[in-house]
């Protein structure tokens, strides 16, 4: 049982690394990191094709990532 839960833990970290790495930048500068984060915040720029689905296996490792950390915790 715990194997298993490190197999799934590495392989989550893995894809969670290669996920965020292959996303595209949303702006550049320190100007465009001061807008954009306004943007993203708002909802003005959304995600579309390609970023959408990274942006979801991100979510989905993140959070698989967290609840077999957890787990791995409490059985220890």
């Amino acid at each position: 049982m715990k194997t298993a839960l490190l197999v799934i833990l590495a392989i989550a970290s893995i894809v969670l690394i290669v996920s965020i790495l292959f996303q595209s930048g949303s702006s550049k500068g320190l100007s465009g990191s001061i807008a954009g984060g306004a943007e993203q915040l708002f909802g003005a720029k959304k995600a579309k094709g390609y970023d959408a689905i990274l942006s979801k296996v991100t979510v989905v490792c993140a959070i698989l990532f967290m609840i077999v950390s957890l787990v791995l915790v409490v059985l220890e």
